[in-house]
């Protein structure tokens, strides 16, 4: 039996102390069981968004501010970290408490010298006004750096004989900062000389995710929800038996809760379909999360630090067979369709190939298409690329786009060898306006475009219609059944 296990827990479960501590008790529970855990943990919830914030204000001249986000960020974990070390003592007697204790002094040291780093290239930043992308990236790292090195000493205070990592040590990645490439070979070796030993000796190694460096040293970040994809990365690197992603939720669930509160829990998906729904708009997973997993055969689960007992997701390489037609609805907002019309070009042999060497050229992904004899439409996320792209585009036709449009993917097993599943979905939306419609092109996959304001009400269509007798194999139709707490 292949005892490693990865467990990546997010922002969201290590957003304070409290929450450490239960992860920590997660943790625990695996080696109480004889598995032998390698830790990722994210950066502790919205300290990304802040150190964003911080570089691009100092970018702009503003050191003041952007100084101001650092001590803040400086204080929150300085106090989370005495939380930590001290629990209930602080309650009775805090100054005594942080007297006694040598270690928190030592953690506050450690600490107070990572933020001060922080602050000098901060300041050098303001003074040359120009936020590189390698400066950006090593700026957004200090939420990892400091979270992993702080989480492993809360664990050895819990009694766990963990042992903090480095990830710049062990993630090589290419030169592409903002969105680096993990290099198979090279981190496969560093995982061996830097994970692997302690592993031997018995002890969980703690690192940050979504970080890593490149040959020569020099800090990358793998773009955000990267921490998935670290967890990925090292179970692949390790032949690890699993990979645990820990969030805030049950797992993957058939639509958005928020939106359909009767949503279930998918028990069981293919690594096939949860890439789809990852990357049309499920925020479970980051998409890259699936791919070297898939390489290795490697379960993953879908787990709730919150609620740990829940079985949560279960990904692997093939589909559970499911009464159901669908597995999940996902929706994808802010999408732009874009509309290239050229008659003068019908059936011109390289019109098509022109037309998506301009989006090659801007390094903007398309996420659905439709063609006619004169005609191709596409569906697009990045809007700040649009004017430059339609202006490329205007050489060779007529363009036009509009904005405010969302993206409805329904994902499931062998969608189109189903006879009459799209005369079915089509009947069940029939009073919300469709702009693009993609099937046939996947067996998991059926999408369509729709005014983004109408997007909530043609989900909520479809889960009523597809989901009101689901399959006990693959859903958990017994936490439907049951009455949560509180609840009217």
């Amino acid at each position: 039996m292949n005892r490693l296990v990865v467990m990546k827990f997010g922002g969201t479960s290590v957003e304070d102390a409290p929450a450490i501590l239960r992860t920590a008790r997660i943790v625990a529970g695996r080696v109480a069981r004889g598995l032998q855990p390698v830790v990722v943990v994210s950066a502790l919830a919205k300290v990304t968004d802040l150190l964003i914030s911080a570089a691009t204000t100092a970018a702009r001249g503003d050191r003041a501010t952007a100084l101001a986000i650092t001590e803040r960020l400086r204080i929150r974990h300085c106090d989370t970290a005495t939380q930590l070390a001290l629990g209930p003592a602080l309650r009775e007697d805090p100054l005594a408490a942080v007297r006694k204790d040598e270690g928190l002094a030592a953690t506050h040291a450690w600490m107070e010298a990572e933020f001060d780093g922080l602050e000098e290239v901060l300041r050098g930043l303001a003074v040359v006004g120009e936020l590189t992308p390698r400066i950006s990236d090593m700026i957004v790292s200090y939420g990892e750096r400091v979270s992993s090195r702080m989480i492993t000493e809360a664990f050895v205070r819990c009694g766990l004989k963990a042992e903090y990592v480095d990830a710049r040590k062990c993630i090589v990645t290419d030169a592409q900062h903002g969105k680096a490439i993990p290099q198979d070979g090279p981190t496969e070796q560093r995982l061996k000389q830097h994970v692997v030993p302690h592993l031997a000796e018995g002890r969980v190694p703690v690192m940050g995710g979504f970080i890593g460096a490149t040959e020569q040293g020099v800090t990358t970040t793998l773009g955000r929800g990267g921490s998935d994809f670290t967890a990925a990365v090292v179970g692949g690197g390790i032949d690890a038996g699993a990979i645990e992603i820990w969030t805030d939720v049950d797992g993957i669930m058939t639509a958005d809760p928020r939106v359909c509160p009767d949503a279930l829990r998918v028990k069981t998906i293919s690594f096939e379909e949860a890439a789809e729904l990852a990357y049309f708009g499920a925020k479970v997973l980051h998409p890259a999360t699936i791919l070297p997993a898939v390489k290795k055969n490697i379960p993953v689960f879908v787990l709730n630090s919150k609620n740990p007992e829940s079985g949560g997701t279960r990904i692997t390489a093939l589909a559970t067979h499911c009464k159901s037609p669908f597995k999940s609805i996902a929706v994808k907002k802010r999408l732009t369709i874009m509309d290239i019309v050229a008659s003068r070009m019908l059936l011109s042999h390289g019109y098509l190939r022109a037309i998506f060497e301009v989006f090659d050229k801007h390094k903007c992904p398309i996420d659905m298409v439709s063609t006619s004899e004169v005609s191709v439409s596409l569906s697009l996320d990045s809007n700040e690329k649009l004017p430059a792209i339609a202006a490329d585009l205007s050489k060779l036709a007529d363009v036009k786009y509009e904005g405010r449009k969302a993206l409805v993917c329904m994902v499931g097993e062998d969608i189109r060898g189903q006879n009459g599943i799209a005369a079915r979905v089509f009947q069940t939306i029939r009073h919300v306006n469709l702009r693009m419609i993609s099937q046939g092109a996947s067996e998991i996959n059926m999408s369509f475009m729709v005014e983004e304001d109408d997007a909530e009400e043609a989900v909520r269509s479809l889960h009523a219609e597809f989901f009101s007798d689901p399959d006990p194999e693959v859903f958990d139709v017994e936490a439907k059944r049951q009455p949560v707490a509180g609840s009217r």
